[in-house]
């Protein structure tokens, strides 16, 4: 076990994420924001917070996004769907997906697939806590990362918000 990120520095990440994501969309009128169910709530949420008060109490629009039955890689088994609540059009928007961990691209793949049921977006974005670089089986890269790693297959990358840090197994 090795922390990635420990509570400072998790803070301080998640932290530059929301000024980069407020530096980048100085206009927050068309731009929607949505966490990818369901560890991407969490960092999602936690972005929000900052992103509102970094924009002197300006609301962003914020949605929860499930994607599980947009996934390909797991169908051996009967799955129960979380929560989807995008109260907001998409539709010719600037879309920001919101995920912790992304690995091997399938979960930002089925978000791009789910997204759709909601409108057409003028363009998506994606931005994660930590990018594990080398795993990709999918041609998908973030536009905004905290941390880049570099790891195995056999390694695990958790975020643990109970001790508030990125721990790899």
């Amino acid at each position: 076990m090795k922390t990635i990120l420990d509570k400072q520095q998790l803070h301080l990440t998640i932290l530059r994420l929301a000024h980069q994501l407020l530096e980048n969309n100085l206009n927050l009128k068309d731009v929607v924001f949505i966490g990818i169910q369901p560890r991407g709530v969490q960092v999602a949420a936690k972005m929000m917070e900052c992103i509102q008060q970094l924009s002197a109490g300006e609301k962003p629009q914020y949605g929860i996004l499930d994607i599980t039955f947009y996934r390909d890689d797991v169908r051996d088994e009967l799955h129960v769907g979380s929560t989807t609540d995008i109260p907001f059009s998409i539709e010719e928007k600037k879309v920001i997906l919101i995920d912790d961990v992304l690995y091997t691209g399938r979960t930002i793949r089925a978000a791009l697939d789910a997204i759709q049921d909601f409108g057409r977006p003028r363009k998506v974005e994606l931005c994660v806590l930590v990018d594990r670089r080398f795993n990709r089986e999918l041609p998908i890269q973030p536009d905004y990362c905290g941390k880049a790693i570099d790891t195995v297959i056999s390694q695990k990358v958790k975020v643990e918000w109970d001790k508030e840090a990125v721990v790899l197994y």
